[in-house]
């Protein structure tokens, strides 16, 4: 069975610092982000809230998301946030 996959963007303050990921577990990524578990560009700009995700039913299908996301330039991203997170809170996970 294949599993899914979640295309996410955190942000380290609202219009901040942004980060494009792609994971086949959210709950635990975000975790692994939050805690600071990995040295790289999350901990060193210490960039922690998600603002955004995407579910696909494929985790190539993710891949394929985040890759064009990258290209897109910032106010894009921003728009794409903004239309179903306008206040960029913080989106909870937990059911």
């Amino acid at each position: 069975m294949q599993k899914g996959g979640y295309v996410y963007i955190l942000a380290s303050k609202k219009r901040g610092t942004l980060y494009i990921g792609v994971t086949s577990d959210l709950v635990a990524r975000i975790y692994q982000h939050k805690t600071e578990y990995q040295e790289g560009f999350t901990k060193q700009h210490n960039v922690k809230i998600l603002v955004w995700f995407e579910s696909f039913p494929t985790i190539e299908e993710a891949i394929q998301q985040e890759k064009r996301l990258k290209k897109w330039n910032r106010l894009w991203k921003i728009e794409l946030i903004e239309q179903s997170n306008p206040e960029w809170l913080e989106l909870n996970l937990t059911p």
